[in-house]
């Protein structure tokens, strides 16, 4: 169940609405991105409806999804732009503005200053995929490396594909200082719960490597964080937490903002896709990215060859597709 999932009093956040018109494609990408805090229950005319965080997230059979909450316009952000690159266009519908606002045109600032800086940056993947684990790394980059980065292509690692990750990476690991945690699914099932959700356990594994190198290098000057929730959102999920790492700058984007960001979304991918590999090879199937109906067929062929014990210790199992493989048996 995602965090504070029917107990959320709505009228409370109803105050900031965004909206859009999604295509098939960013459509599919949402289902599958989102399928780990799906409710079991959706509004009349949905397709499904999402907690993450502090934001409602509703897909509507029309097409139109629908971000509800107080940080509405930090989970929306990623999905417009998706929609963008994926149909060209964006007719976003704001509540809090008078007007209706498009962002097809907005150019993303990015500030020199933080840019061309000596900064440690931290980012996860994995969090959207059924089967593989999550890999959080916290990476250094100084401003003598910037130029070699860009030269190689980071600057542009939302374009890269996982073959591109698979020759670029190795070519900068070496040069630049990073800390990287892997939560295996069997670790993550363990720790998942009512009390602790995905971005909890994000916040975590974040704080544990920025703690780690921001302990080693000490000449930087931000630290910055891919932001997944509001800060305030994120330092609670580490109340309870020792070593917490608070001088901490946070971005939507943030690759975008700094190259620290950028090394550590690519090595934190590099590393899931060896791991992935490994795998796929234990288990002795191919095993599909992401959480698709080619996902529920491979966690099927699992449950057939191993029983639906070994799904504990390859799946994320709160996931949807968990419930679509038993009501396949």
């Amino acid at each position: 169940m995602c965090y504070n999932d029917y107990g959320d009093n709505m009228s409370t956040n109803k105050n900031n609405v965004i909206s859009f018109v999604a295509s098939q494609k960013t459509q599919e990408m949402m289902s599958e991105e989102l399928n780990w805090c799906m409710r079991d229950k959706t509004p009349q005319y949905a397709k499904w409806q999402a907690k993450d965080g502090d934001t409602v997230i509703t897909l509507y059979e029309s097409g139109k999804v629908v971000f509800q909450g107080r940080d509405a316009d930090l989970s929306s952000d990623f999905w417009i732009t998706t929609e963008k690159i994926n149909s060209g266009k964006v007719d976003v519908k704001n509540s809090g503005d008078k007007k209706k606002e498009s962002k097809k045109d907005k150019k993303e600032y990015v500030n020199p200053r933080i840019y061309n800086s000596s900064s440690i940056g931290s980012d996860e993947v994995g969090t959207g995929d059924y089967f593989g684990p999550i890999v959080v790394t916290a990476a250094y980059v100084s401003s003598e490396n910037i130029a070699f980065l860009e030269e190689l292509g980071v600057k542009d690692s939302k374009k890269l594909t996982d073959n591109d990750i698979l020759k670029i990476v190795p070519k900068f690991i070496k040069e630049i200082p990073y800390e990287s945690m892997i939560l295996t699914n069997e670790e993550y099932n363990k720790f998942y719960s009512s009390d602790i959700n995905m971005n909890k356990i994000k916040a975590l594994l974040h704080n544990k490597v920025l703690y780690k190198l921001s302990n080693k290098i000490k000449d930087y000057e931000y630290i910055i964080v891919d932001q997944f929730a509001e800060s305030y959102v994120y330092f609670n999920y580490l109340k309870e937490s020792s070593n917490v790492v608070r001088n901490i700058t946070f971005f939507t984007k943030g690759e975008d903002k700094h190259l620290s960001v950028a090394c550590a979304s690519l090595i934190s991918r590099y590393i899931f896709i060896k791991e992935f590999d490994k795998l796929s090879k234990s288990v002795g199937i191919e095993l599909p990215k992401g959480a698709s109906d080619l996902v529920d067929k491979a966690g099927k062929n699992i449950v057939d060859k191993y029983g639906f014990d070994k799904l504990k210790e390859v799946a994320k199992m709160n996931f949807k597709n968990t419930e679509k493989i038993k009501e396949v048996l």
